[in-house]
């Protein structure tokens, strides 16, 4: 080899180890400067914020915000229960928010020691062995089976829509039910030993479900039947009929 491709030679490795020690030096400023050192959870109600960061933040470059917010910018969730998608923003070179779409769920049913869940239309998306919270049971439904991904198989579906519109009312009062419960066409409402019979009026239903949260605070703590089906919200009378 010649003085001359020797040259050549040494300029080209030249170039290699500066491109590499570009390259390195980017790389470790990417990975200082983008560290997340906070985190912020958003609309998750079935999992912990802790769960949420362990599901988003495994792996390589699990704690890089530049990285987190490229891969889930939006992320349709598999295989998780309860979770459709979720979003990764970054607020700040290190820190990001993590913004959870959690299936719309209805309701759920007992059905062979597990708790199905399904969503407005009736439809089964999940079962668990586990209750969770702030999701009401549905009693007084019948049915034979219950298969994941498709429709519970009542009566009359119709049901549904009551559902829907009886939790929409709840959430829009701030109300926490743990049982819905349909008997011939009555609903009855559970809130820990207090019951709420708010009959079969479908068009009165929001005049009744708005006064509960003043009824409640009154007979916190009370054992029995609130008997709101025949209700008068012109006098704001009602019988309460406590449980022996």
């Amino acid at each position: 080899m010649n003085k001359k491709h020797r040259k050549k030679l040494g300029y080209g490795l030249l170039i290699i180890l500066i491109l590499i020690t570009l390259v390195l030096w980017a790389a470790n400023y990417v990975i200082q400067k983008y560290h997340v050192e906070q985190v912020y959870v958003d609309g998750n109600v079935h999992y912990s914020d802790d769960e949420i960061k362990e599901m988003i933040m495994g792996g390589l470059l699990g704690d890089n915000s530049l990285w987190l917010s490229h891969k889930y910018k939006n992320w349709q969730v598999k295989d998780v229960p309860f979770i459709d998608a979720m979003t990764v923003e970054a607020l700040e070179p290190d820190t990001i928010k993590i913004t959870v779409y959690e299936k719309a769920l209805a309701g759920y049913v007992k059905y062979l020691d597990t708790f199905m869940y399904f969503d407005k239309d009736g439809y089964l998306i999940e079962n668990s062995s586990v209750r969770t919270a702030g999701i009401p049971q549905i009693t007084g439904l019948s049915f034979s089976y219950a298969v994941l991904g498709q429709p519970l198989p009542v009566e009359d579906d119709k049901v549904f829509g009551d559902i829907l519109t009886i939790t929409k009312l709840l959430r829009k009062y701030e109300l926490s039910a743990d049982k819905i419960q349909f008997e011939d066409g009555n609903v009855t409402l559970h809130f820990g030993k207090l019951r709420v019979a708010l009959g079969n009026e479908r068009s009165r239903l929001e005049n009744k479900i708005m006064r509960i949260p003043i009824f409640l605070e009154k007979l916190e703590g009370k054992n029995g039947v609130l008997h709101m089906e025949t209700y008068d919200e012109s006098n704001g009378k009602y019988v309460f009929k406590p449980t022996e």
